[in-house]
C-alpha cells in the first residue's frame, strides 16, 4: 500500500475518531484501488500522480466487475475523501475526481411489514426465560426507537433512562441523539436489565449474548431470522426492517417528516423522503382497491 493511503487511514484514526467498520471500508477501498493502478502500471505505482483520466477508467472497471451501482458509488466517496486529504496536505494541486459521477443508483423501497406483523412478531416472543426477555427487550427497542442495529448493540447501561423512555444513541458519524422508546420498550428493557447475566462485573453493553458478552449486528440478524420463522413471518426481513417499519408507521399515522428525521439521526431530509413513496404507494394501492370508479 503506498504511504499517501497509509497516512490517510491513520489520519481516519488519529484525527476523526472514524469507527473500525469505517476504517475498514476505506481501506478495503483503497486496497482495490492502488490495486488497479498496479495492474495499469505493470507495477508500483503513485496514487498521487493519477489523472481523471485514470479514475474514469477506474469507475469503468468496477462497473465490468459487476459491482452493484452503491458499492461503486461508496468506493468513489472513498477516493473522494481520500483526494481532499492530499490536496489539504499539499501532495495534489488539483482534483482528478472532480469530474467524477457516481452510476446511476436504481430506486428501491425499503422492505417493510405491516403493523399486525411486527405486532404478532414481538408479542410472539414469550418472556418466561432469559433469551426471551433479551430478544424482547431487544426488538422491541429496535421497533420503538426506530434505531439502526449497530446502535443497538452499542447501547451501554449509562446510555439508558428509562424512567424517561429515553435512550442515548450514538449513530453514524458518532453523532449523538435521544431517542424516545415508548412504554413497552422501556417495561421490557428493565425486565431484561434486571436479569442480564454479565461475564464480567463492569461489562457495559445493554445486549450480551450468551457468553455475557456484547452481541454483534450479525448475531442480532440471526435471531430476528429466528423469531421470524417461529412467528410464521417467512418473508426475509433483517434488523433494518423494523426501522424502516417504525418510521413508515409514524408517518402513515400523521407524524410529520422533519420529526421522522430526527427520530432517525438523518442529517438530510433526503434520506427520510424514501418513507414518502412508500406511504404514497400504500395510499394509491388503498384507493384502487376501494374506488367503485377504479
Amino acid at each position: 500500500m503506498h504511504a499517501s493511503i497509509k497516512a490517510y487511514l491513520d489520519s481516519l484514526t488519529s484525527e476523526q475518531n472514524a469507527s473500525p467498520h469505517t476504517l475498514r471500508n476505506y481501506t478495503e477501498d483503497l486496497r482495490l484501488f492502488q490495486s488497479f493502478l498496479d495492474q495499469e502500471a505493470h507495477a508500483g505505482s503513485d496514487p498521487t500522480q493519477v489523472d481523471p483520466r485514470q479514475l474514469r477508467r477506474y469507475s469503468a472497471w468496477l462497473s465490468g466487475e459487476g459491482y452493484a451501482p452503491s458499492t461503486i458509488a461508496r468506493r468513489l466517496a472513498s477516493l473522494r475523501s481520500f483526494y481532499r486529504f492530499l490536496r489539504r496536505g499539499g501532495q495534489c494541486v488539483s482534483d482528478p475526481t472532480a469530474a467524477l459521477r457516481n452510476p446511476k443508483q436504481p430506486r428501491r423501497l425499503p422492505r417493510l411489514l405491516r403493523v399486525d406483523e411486527v405486532i404478532k412478531l414481538l408479542d410472539g416472543i414469550g418472556m418466561e426465560t432469559e433469551i426471551g426477555l433479551r430478544d424482547r427487550a431487544m426488538f422491541e427497542t429496535l421497533y420503538g426507537g426506530g434505531l439502526r442495529v449497530s446502535e443497538l448493540v452499542g447501547l451501554d447501561l449509562r446510555d439508558l433512562d428509562l424512567g424517561e423512555g429515553l435512550a442515548r444513541v450514538r449513530g453514524k458519524g458518532r453523532r449523538e441523539r435521544l431517542c424516545p422508546l415508548g412504554d413497552m420498550a422501556s417495561r421490557c428493557l428493565g425486565y431484561w436489565v434486571a436479569a442480564r447475566k454479565p461475564r464480567h462485573a463492569d461489562e457495559p453493553a445493554v445486549f450480551l449474548n450468551q457468553r455475557g458478552s456484547r452481541l454483534t449486528t450479525r448475531s442480532v440478524g440471526r435471531i430476528l431470522e429466528h423469531r421470524l420463522l417461529v412467528a410464521g413471518l417467512v418473508d426475509r426481513a433483517s434488523p433494518h426492517t423494523l426501522r424502516h417499519s417504525f418510521a413508515t408507521h409514524l408517518l402513515d399515522r400523521g407524524a410529520d417528516l422533519r420529526s421522522v428525521q430526527e427520530l432517525l439521526g438523518h442529517r438530510k431530509l433526503t434520506s427520510t423522503q424514501v418513507y414518502t413513496h412508500v406511504t404514497r404507494e400504500r395510499l394509491l394501492n388503498i384507493y384502487q382497491g376501494a374506488h367503485p370508479r377504479v
